[in-house]
């Protein structure tokens, strides 16, 4: 599996068989130049959209004709299943931002959660419903969604091989939202790639839980 990231909450995750997954497109130029990050380009075979805001469910932006997952249960795509759990983009059930999708999937024997905007802390049933998790895609840069803080207490609950930070304040992206480092200060496991791109193999997955932090693409 190859995971790309381009900024936000958007990646590119491809299948040793060649099928693509695009997560979360945001539409350059919304919140009134917020989103920074350049168009993306490539093509999907499938796109998920964990929510209905400008940052996050641009698929007409999208090449190809993928096939566009959302909401909770369960969805098939191109041989993929799709798991949708549902949870909220704010501490207060959905009253501030409203509901928000989480996603947990497959690829070539690796398990991916995206959490897309996920705004308050999981609880132990949570976890439970979710499941075992090789790669967490988790927000953590506060304001919309979970802060450096309750990121680190969802990454504790759900113990992933490998959390990929995503959501968080970039040159790509205005929002007042903490930075990465924030997220990183004090943690004992962490890989900075230099780089937008990443491969994994499933018999090469570290112990949980070590932090990649990849460059935005776009």
């Amino acid at each position: 599996m190859k995971i790309k990231w381009y900024g936000h909450a958007s990646f590119l995750i491809t299948s040793e068989e060649g099928t693509t997954i695009i997560t979360d497109p945001y539409e350059p130029g919304a919140y009134d130049g917020g989103i920074a990050y350049r168009p993306i380009e490539d093509a999907a075979d499938i796109v998920t959209v964990s929510h209905d805001h400008a940052d996050h469910n641009y698929v007409q932006g999208i090449k190809g004709d993928p096939v566009v997952v959302k909401g909770i249960g369960d969805h098939e795509a191109k041989g993929i299943m799709f798991k949708g759990y549902g949870t909220y983009h704010d501490p207060s059930g959905g009253k501030e931002r409203g509901e928000n999708t989480m996603f947990v999937f497959t690829v070539d024997g690796i398990t991916v959660c995206h959490a897309g905007d996920l705004g308050h802390v999981l609880t132990d049933a949570d976890a439970d419903a979710l499941g075992s998790i090789d790669i967490l895609l988790l927000p953590i840069g506060g304001v919309y969604t979970l802060d450096p803080k309750e990121a680190t207490e969802v990454m504790n609950l759900l113990k992933p091989k490998i959390l990929i930070p995503m959501h968080y304040k970039t040159p790509g992206c205005g929002f007042p939202i903490a930075s990465v480092d924030e997220f990183l200060e004090g943690k004992p496991s962490v890989e900075r790639m230099g780089t937008s791109e990443m491969t994994l193999e499933k018999a090469n997955l570290p112990e949980p839980v070590h932090i990649v932090v990849l460059d935005p693409a776009n």
